[in-house]
């Protein structure tokens, strides 16, 4: 028996960009209602929503002023209901963003927090005193850049955000707020969500002394400042892994809910996020490798092989190829690879993640200096961490703005939009949206894609080669991720397998042309 999760294909929608109702250039609810039967015909199972609660915007809505509402600008309540009952009508599921690390400068909690030293949610967020020299409590680095303590002249006191300032750090060693958070989940599994997406849960819990970060000798002008420190005591701490598993019995006592883990680690520490079998933590911690890793056959069979040894019983895979922070992969591997990577996608173990307008080959999109909307990027400008690139509305036709709002979009499109959209791309039979729709009816057709066994096959130079299997049902899955063309020695037990799907229309998996993929079965 297997969850859904376990076989389904979950499909990122970043709200602001998907699609406008009301022409105010922002994406929201009612617009990704009007696409879901879009989401249906390209076969995905379940859509994952960035995040939509009130909210300042410092951060686009990682900077949460109230868990239990819906921002104005991309609805009500009512909305969410509509889309929810939408979705599941549809035989979607729909997992929600939960932003528990940190919450807005202006939630009323935090308002509360910073009133008084003696208010009772003093402690509900982070304080420390300065330094003798009146400086930070230690040498703590945002990930946004700069130190990660803002002083409050008015309490003489410094508070911790591992983000922006606007995004104070909870307290999760409170018994207050952890209780609260908990109430948060509820709230929305009662409501009738399927699951959550949490962010950066490695970082939920500090150090309780504070100590110093270790320097890092090995950082290099050009990268992010808060890589000058190893997040040796900042970030994932054994505490945090009490907390998971607590986040974990509240889904399971709503039945057949999922929890999917932001983790930013090395495999070894990643997959302890699973927990134990006494105490599991949350089902899918995100492994991210293949949004790092170099494009190279080999050291991606390698990367693959020590995920799959690394995973304790019961632990099941996930794979990503990009999301709301990371380079689109058509960038990265050329709009031809991406085909490949679709492929490599969609037929390793495991539940994969697709990020919204991967299926037509959307790239990075060149940000003027004056369109900039990213702080990431307003605070460390040009040394490539910015994200509005990823972010730019999703094309769905030729008409005005490619079908994404009547208004004025909040980021420019693609310059290719016009012949670069769904509607373009659904009646081209070479397309990449084809294409993707094709790979998903595959993984519904062949058990073996969804739930079977992977091994890897003995492959040289740029070809990446495995099996599939799940009882009688057996696939063979061949990649050239290279430009040159390679040979391939097909295994005895595949010779008589026909040609299921082929990146580049070929025919003859035994020669692979350049940024050719085939699935055999």
């Amino acid at each position: 028996m297997s969850a859904w999760w376990q076989s389904a294909v979950i499909y990122q929608v970043y709200p602001r960009s998907f699609q406008d109702s009301n022409g105010d250039g922002i994406g929201d609810l009612q617009g990704i209602q009007s696409r879901l039967d879009h989401l249906k015909a390209l076969g995905v199972d379940a859509i994952w929503i960035s995040p939509i609660f009130p909210s300042p915007m410092a951060d686009f809505g990682y900077d949460v002023a109230d868990y239990c509402g819906i921002d104005s600008r991309f609805g009500t309540l009512a909305d969410f209901d509509s889309l929810l009952k939408a979705a599941h009508d549809r035989g979607l599921k729909l997992l929600l963003d939960l932003v528990p690390n940190h919450t807005s400068s202006e939630h009323p909690w935090f308002k509360q927090s910073r009133a008084s030293r003696d208010n009772p949610k003093r402690d509900w967020y982070l304080w420390r005193d300065p330094r003798p020299d009146g400086g930070p409590p230690n040498n703590w680095i945002s990930d946004f850049g700069g130190p990660a303590w803002e002083y409050d002249e008015a309490t003489g006191q410094y508070y911790y955000h591992a983000f922006l300032k606007e995004q104070p750090d909870l307290n999760w060693r409170n018994p207050e707020v952890r209780a609260a958070m908990m109430d948060v989940l509820r709230f929305w599994f009662e409501r009738g969500i399927d699951g959550f997406r949490i962010d950066v849960l490695w970082h939920m819990i500090k150090h309780r002394d504070f100590p110093d970060n270790p320097v890092n000798p090995d950082w290099q002008e050009g990268w992010p400042e808060y890589m000058t420190v190893h997040q040796q005591y900042s970030t994932d701490q054994d505490e945090v892994h009490d907390i998971a598993a607590e986040m974990r019995r509240i889904a399971d006592e709503y039945g057949a809910r999922v929890l999917i883990g932001e983790i930013y680690l090395p495999v070894p520490k990643l997959v302890t996020y699973y927990g134990t079998p006494e105490s599991p933590g949350v089902h899918l911690p995100f492994n991210f490798q293949l949004i790092g890793a170099r494009w190279d056959a080999r050291s991606l069979a390698r990367k693959i092989a020590r995920y799959e040894a690394a995973l304790p019983q019961g632990g099941w895979p996930n794979w990503v190829l990009g999301n709301h922070d990371r380079p689109r992969i058509a960038t990265r591997v050329g709009a031809d690879q991406a085909r490949v990577a679709m492929v490599l996608l969609l037929t390793l173990r495991g539940t994969p993640t697709l990020y919204y307008g991967d299926e037509i080959g959307m790239e990075d999109v060149p940000i003027p200096a004056e369109l900039v909307q990213d702080p990431r990027e307003l605070n460390e400008p040009g040394i490539g961490m910015g994200r509005d690139p990823v972010r730019t509305p999703m094309a769905w036709d030729a008409s005005a703005n490619a079908g994404f709002s009547t208004g004025s979009p909040w980021l420019p499109l693609h310059a290719d939009w016009a012949a670069r959209n769904m509607a373009a791309q659904q009646g081209d039979p070479r397309s990449m949206w084809r294409f993707t729709q094709r790979l998903l009816a595959l993984r519904h057709q062949h058990p073996a894609l969804a739930l079977g066994d992977y091994h890897g096959i003995e492959a040289d130079g740029d070809l990446l080669a495995y099996e599939r299997r799940l009882g009688q049902d057996r696939l063979l899955i061949v990649l050239n991720l290279g430009v040159t063309p390679q040979s391939f020695a097909i295994p005895e037990w595949a010779e008589g397998l026909s040609v299921l799907a082929a990146a580049r229309g070929g025919s003859d998996p035994a020669i692979l042309g350049p940024n050719e993929g085939y699935i055999l079965g």
